[in-house]
């Protein structure tokens, strides 16, 4: 199971953080800084596998990976693995840049709910459901086309029984 998936910037700054076993927000931030102290006091020639044990507990493995200003990250337990969990940070990062044309950091920033609902489609509950960037471009096209849909339809009075789209 998928425990966490973190993105931050190489200052520590977290752009995206998402805890699928609860946490609250002070433990959330506490680990954030954690996994920010290692990351940032790793050599750029070293594994991007860690054992994640002294900061979530026992059974917890750490993957990463760093793209230009941005750290991706998943914290995982035993039942997955540690290939397919660094392939799936690929993953994002491929659907990131179809969405966004070249994704930066200010992408994440400013469409916070767009990286959720990729995120979303990608891992549920702490389970994988997507793996391929191409099916979940289609499934992201397909949300933003509908909530752009039920957005502009309006709701006019027909008549005093009844009501009609307009």
């Amino acid at each position: 199971m998928i425990r966490s998936v973190m993105v931050m910037n190489t200052q520590g700054k977290p752009r995206l953080a998402k805890f699928y076993d609860f946490q609250t927000v002070e433990k959330q931030q506490e680990l954030i800084r954690s996994v920010f102290g290692v990351l940032c006091s790793r050599a750029e020639n070293v594994s991007n596998f860690l054992d994640a044990a002294s900061i979530f507990g026992p059974d917890s493995s750490l993957v990463y990976k760093h793209y230009a200003t941005l750290y991706f990250v998943l914290v995982f337990d035993s039942s997955e693995n540690e290939l397919a969990m660094l392939d799936l940070i690929q993953v994002f990062v491929e659907t990131l840049d179809k969405c966004f044309k070249n994704v930066c950091e200010l992408d994440i920033v400013f469409n916070y709910s767009k990286i959720h609902t990729i995120l979303d489609e990608m891992i549920f509950g702490g389970q994988v459901l997507e793996t391929s960037s191409t099916e979940l471009v289609k499934a992201v096209e397909e949300i933003s086309r509908l909530e752009s849909a039920s957005n502009s339809i309006t709701l006019v009075p027909k008549s005093v029984s009844g009501w009609r789209n307009r």
